[in-house]
């Protein structure tokens, strides 16, 4: 598990069974051999028999019992560290009713309203005026004062709603402070007060009029409004406009994924509630606070570096193997590299360093074990390069593979966050960066972002409140993963290196691509103009090296980027409109839902056991098997003399100008039958269950069986099958107008294609495909041939798979002899 700074727990638990006492801590587990009682007998290792020879070992039976053995051991340790972490978890919980704290609950409620509560769409409700009041108070302000300047700052459209002003106030006091992490949230009252804040934007009206409101001041019993906190979550829509505006808090990429983190550690799945806020706070506070009191005498490499995390084998075994040996070690993660120090007692091993900064960096999850055996599921291999070599760590975590899944997810930011360095950000020794002010400060701000990140991944680690994977938590692997991740890459580009210009550039300002230049070969866009963000910071057009500016999703969104809607208090914060990393992280979320709920649907029609895919795959590749077959046959000559007679007939299919009007009425045909079943479809005449797959579940099987079928072999064959299935029933669901849409666009490039053929002649359609085969990995199409896959990729990602349906297993022996028992199901699969 990731090493917190600080805080640490020691439970003894003595076994019944094992005479170990187990000392919990904070990152692991701990174990010291008791000393045995004078009365028993140590036992000692007896040879059977002097005459037995190593070469009478079976080699496979002595794996099998070292494999039951570990097996074993792992699900008891597994067993015995489950309740510790159930109680770890709730000794993570906040006392709300502590005495400091209530009391600054109490001076926080405890305000002099003078906002107008009193608005056409209704009156302001409590949470409304203590945020108001309470931030007009911070920024030296009254409420009626903030509210007067808010009015003559947006239209009067905007000027009487609450929500807008409850923005106004907290943005503004947000927007005087540029630090990484806010330093604020140190302080118990400002923790709650955005709380509230949170509560008053999703409900800023009351449901009734309160005679109290129109007091000139109030005070509500501090004992009442704590039991009436302890009771409300904050909703989504609220933690997402407000939390990424707190530095350091969340991210506009991620912030939906740590909503749902953070609400599923409530009972009621209904928001997050005030316990589980504060808990989230505090354990980012101390994170931040452990990496600013770490000192670096025993790294001096450090000093230039940043420390993100640290694990030693004091608070948690890290293990690096080593041709099968494995050395327990202090594992440091900076922003640049990985350390390691092996534990050795003369102290002849220094510190090894592995490089994380290169375009060939990569970290896979593994399987390590004794003797070259794959038994722990706990590692990571971690590698600079095909050169370089490549680091196996394990982490131990007696919990599962919770900690092994976090150091691979933060290990992964760190190079995805040079990704991004090198393909959105200007090179270190460009000049024009001195034309931006600034701009040489981003490298630092993307620094911080991916550390923000990395310290919300081990604060919900704490907290036991991690998704199923933690990279949905991390910013820059997220966006390298979902669809239009680019456009946020590129916005929080201009977020981090723009800035006013200190020198005039020949480029405009503001950015439009109406005027692009093409290229000398006229087939793409290169030359735009300048971006530029909200507040008229610009990034400049040659620091655009990667290609996805010049994609269509990009001008899309550039080209209404600067539409502005609402009052622009800042690059990153804006009352009544949204940023342009909130545009396109919203878009971006759009997107991801959509992938999520097509992976649900393939996720559904996958079927688990090797039998049971093999019918699918013969279900749905029958109609396709013999003319396949017999394709491969001509096309591999192993039939010479039918081979020649294929070419033959081919040929004066095309020199007689035939094969023009055999494709064409072939798609025509097609189109038409798709369309028609979209129809019927759509009327309800074909019934729910038209193109599903019906196949038969497999019998019951053995323990043998069992065995046998998890073998890795098996395993690694069923995902093939899987796979293979997965393609094919998203093409059954294109044909069959599973998802109309999609039906619709494909049935319109059919006939966009024969139209095509009927018009131009053949033997121009055919030079093309020929110059298409021979011309694809040249260097002047390779470019658009990715950018069309990449397309084509993203359309594919999105088509849900078609619904199959598994009958429950008929015997048939039993009603029929044994030798004619296969041939009614080999016909029913031939008739189906």
């Amino acid at each position: 598990m990731a090493q917190r700074f600080g805080g640490v727990k020691r439970v003894k638990i003595y076994s019944a069974t094992l005479d170990l006492p187990l000392v919990f801590r904070r990152d692991g587990l701990r174990f010291h051999r008791r000393n045995c009682s004078s009365n028993r007998k140590p036992r000692r290792l007896r040879i059977v028999s002097q005459k037995w020879k190593l070469n009478d070992i079976d080699t496979n039976a002595v794996q099998e019992r070292f494999s039951q053995w570990v097996s074993k051991s792992q699900k008891y340790l597994t067993d015995v560290a489950t309740p510790l972490i159930k109680k770890k978890r709730q000794s993570l919980k906040v006392d709300l009713e502590d005495q400091h704290d209530f009391e600054d609950l109490e001076e926080l409620l405890t305000v002099e309203q003078t906002v107008q509560s009193d608005t056409p769409k209704g009156s302001f409700s409590f949470d409304a005026i203590i945020s108001i009041e309470q931030f007009s108070r911070i920024n030296g302000l009254t409420g009626k004062k903030m509210q007067d300047i808010f009015e003559t700052l947006v239209p009067p459209a905007t000027s009487t709603n609450a929500r807008y002003l409850v923005e106004y106030c907290c943005f503004r006091f947000l927007s005087r402070d540029s630090s990484e992490f806010h330093p604020s949230l140190k302080e118990p009252a400002f923790q709650r007060l955005i709380f509230i804040t949170m509560l008053a934007w999703a409900n800023p009206y009351c449901k009734e009029r309160n005679n109290v409101s129109k007091k000139p001041s109030f005070q509500i019993s501090t004992d009442e409004w704590l039991s009436v906190l302890k009771g409300r979550f904050v909703e989504e829509d609220a933690f997402v406009r407000i939390a990424p505006a707190i530095s350091g808090v969340a991210d506009r990429a991620t912030v939906h994924n740590l909503f749902e983190a953070l609400s599923g550690g409530a009972s009621d799945q209904k928001g997050i509630s005030l316990e589980v806020w504060l808990a989230y706070i505090q354990e980012l506070v101390k994170i931040h606070e452990g990496r600013k009191s770490y000192q670096t005498t025993e790294f001096p490499q450090l000093s230039s570096e940043r420390l993100l995390c640290m694990a030693s084998n004091r608070k948690g075994p890290v293990l690096k193997w080593e041709n099968n040996v494995a050395w327990p070690g202090k594992l440091t993660l900076t922003d640049k590299a990985l350390y390691f120090q092996p534990i050795d007692i003369k102290r002849s091993k220094g510190i090894i360093r592995l490089d994380l900064v290169g375009d060939k960096s990569s970290v896979e999850k593994a399987k390590v074990g004794p003797l070259g055996f794959s038994l722990f599921d706990s590692a990571v291999t971690v590698s600079s390069g095909p050169g370089d070599p490549t680091w196996v760590l394990e982490f131990v975590d007696l919990g599962g593979d919770l900690r092994r899944d976090v150091w691979h997810s933060i290990i992964n930011e760190v190079i995805a966050l040079h990704t991004f360095l090198r393909e959105f950000g200007p090179e270190e020794s460009d000049k024009s960066m001195s034309q931006v002010f600034g701009a040489k400060k981003g490298k630092e701000k993307a620094i911080a972002s991916a550390s923000n990140s990395i310290a919300r991944v081990q604060a919900l680690q704490y907290m036991r409140n991690l998704p199923d994977d933690p990279i949905k938590l991390a910013q820059f692997s997220f966006l390298r993963q979902v669809a239009y991740g680019d456009i946020v890459c590129q916005t929080l580009a201009v977020n981090f290196w723009g800035g006013p210009l200190v020198t005039k550039v020949a480029n405009r300002v503001y950015y439009n691509r109406g005027d692009m230049a093409r290229r000398t070969s006229g087939e793409s866009y290169e030359s735009f103009d300048n971006a530029s963000d909200l507040d008229g910071s610009v990034y400049l057009k040659k620091w655009m090296r990667s290609p996805s500016w010049s994609s269509n999703a990009s001008i899309n969104f550039w080209k209404s980027a600067s539409l502005r809607q609402g009052l622009i208090l800042s690059k990153n914060l804006a009352v009544a409109d949204l940023t342009l990393i909130e545009r396109a992280a919203e878009t971006c979320r759009q997107k991801y839902k959509v992938v999520e709920k097509t992976q649900a649907t393939i996720n559904a029609a996958t079927i688990k056991g090797i039998p049971s895919n093999i019918d699918l795959f013969k279900e749905l590749i029958l109609p396709l098997t013999i003319t396949a077959t017999k394709f491969e046959k001509l096309r591999r000559w192993e039939e010479p003399y039918m081979t020649v007679s294929f070419l033959a007939f081919a040929s004066t299919i095309i020199f007689r100008n035939l094969l023009q009007y055999v494709l064409p009425v072939s798609l025509v045909f097609l189109a038409t039958g798709m369309l028609t079943l979209k129809g019927l479809r759509r009327q309800g005449r074909l019934g729910r269950l038209f193109g599903m797959v019906t196949i038969r579940d497999q019998p019951s099987s053995n323990t043998i069986q069992k065995i046998i079928a998890v073998k890795d072999a098996m395993q690694d064959m069923e995902s093939y099958l899987q796979n293979v299935n997965v393609v094919l029933l998203k093409l059954r669901t294109i044909v069959l107008s599973g998802h109309p849409q999609v039906t619709t666009e494909v049935a319109l490039a059919l006939l966009s294609i024969a139209t095509v053929l009927v018009i131009v002649p053949f033997k121009y359609v055919l030079a093309c495909v020929m110059f298409d085969q021979f011309t694809r990995e040249l260097e002047f199409r390779k470019e658009m041939v990715m950018k069309f896959k990449a397309l084509l990729r993203e359309r594919w990602e999105m088509v849900p798979a078609a619904p199959v349906l598994v009958l429950p297993f008929v015997n048939e022996e039993s009603t029929t002899p044994p030798t004619q028992g296969k041939q009614p199901a080999q016909k029913t699969n031939t008739d189906r």
